[in-house]
């Protein structure tokens, strides 16, 4: 087994955007869970806990694969361990104060090297604790709730600078491309990019093709930045719209709306759910509505923090972020929102976009440019 060797990093390191003071009530939650579990020592290994923990350092590579970094926290503190091959940029650009940092070879065992850091080689996994990691996730602090803030209002106002320019003609891979260039120009990572013209509106999750958009389109980005996942949708028309599409659309913001006002502290998340599958039969959608898409839930570090199902049972808590996403035949509504201490806050706003009131609250329209 490859021993982990430590690296000091230059003089000149500049550490990533993380909030100190964030960052140590995030340690003492991890030691309340190691606490409770009677242990002494977690690895973390996953990209939604390390960016959580870290407190939004990038500890990836190609989005689709495995951190390239791991993370044992112990009582005498926080020890990451990298490639050597990619110590260089996190020491100068994602290494939080305070947190060491091991490498091991590019061909080594990067788990195992960050195991062998414990006292006695045996930490707790991280899946093993998975339900308290994601509890300790639930509140945001001050530091991460104001970046997650102002990622979200850049993703919105991507979303009206791309479809405000759209046309009928325009390809569902071009709508994309311009939403994926602007996320990428404000430091954010695209994480998912959907569209559907005119021709493929019955889709729920429809990735882009060569299709034009025709008369009506769907945009959905979630975008990611300091480990941080924003997630809104958003409708354009190049038309008056259907009577049958207008009603459509104020029901599936009725079914939003019955949604937002379930999600209150201490309700938990399988009573929001069945609230869910009512509303829609409330509100002329069907009672298998729920069946055709997921309907979302707790965000940030995770695009869902979990989806809501009827078998969970978190209970809501105060500044926690959600991305409900009610759909049905031909609509969708999307947005990121905060539960505060005076209510449920929208994050993904942006002031140029068309709204209605709905339940005293604004909600977006079909953008019709």
């Amino acid at each position: 087994m490859t021993t982990p060797t430590q690296f000091t990093p230059a003089l000149t390191a500049a550490t990533a955007p993380g909030n100190v003071a964030d960052r140590a009530v995030k340690r003492q939650r991890v030691l309340d869970i190691l606490d409770a579990a009677g242990r002494d020592s977690l690895l973390l290994t996953t990209n939604t806990a390390l960016t959580w923990y870290l407190d939004g350092s990038r500890v990836h590579i190609s989005l689709a694969g495995d951190p390239i970094a791991a993370l044992l926290v112990d009582r005498s503190g926080d020890h990451l361990v990298t490639f050597n091959n990619e110590a260089g940029r996190i020491a100068a650009e994602e290494l939080p104060d305070g947190v060491s940092l091991d490498t091991v070879p590019w061909h080594g065992q990067l788990h195992a090297a960050a195991a062998d850091l414990a006292v006695d080689g045996n930490p707790l996994a991280e899946a093993t604790v998975a339900t308290e990691l994601r509890a300790a996730r639930q509140q945001l602090l001050p530091a991460e709730a104001a970046r997650y803030a102002s990622l979200s209002a850049d993703a919105a106002a991507a979303m009206t600078d791309v479809l405000m320019a759209a046309t009928p003609e325009t390809t569902e891979f071009q709508l994309v491309s311009e939403l994926a260039a602007r996320m990428v120009t404000v430091g954010a990572e695209p994480l998912v990019l959907l569209c559907n013209g005119a021709s493929r509106s019955d889709f729920r999750h429809p990735l882009a093709t060569h299709s034009p958009l025709g008369r009506r389109a769907m945009a959905v980005v979630c975008a990611r930045r300091n480990g941080l996942v924003a997630n809104v949708t958003r409708w354009v028309a190049f038309d008056a719209g259907t009577p049958r599409e207008l009603d459509a659309e104020a029901r599936i913001a009725a079914v939003e709306a019955d949604i937002f006002r379930a999600t209150v502290p201490g309700a938990r998340l399988n009573e929001i759910f069945a609230e869910i599958k009512q509303s829609y039969a409330r509100h002329g959608f069907g009672d298998d509505q729920w069946t055709l898409h997921h309907q979302g839930g707790p965000a940030g570090y995770a695009g869902r923090d979990p989806r809501v199902t009827a078998d969970v049972t978190d209970t809501v808590v105060l500044n926690q972020p959600f991305t409900w996403n009610p759909s049905g035949p031909g609509v969708k509504i999307e947005d990121t929102v905060l539960l505060t201490d005076s209510g449920l806050r929208v994050l993904t706003t942006d002031h140029r976009w068309p709204t209605t009131e709905v339940d005293g609250r604004r909600r977006p329209l079909t953008l019709r440019p």
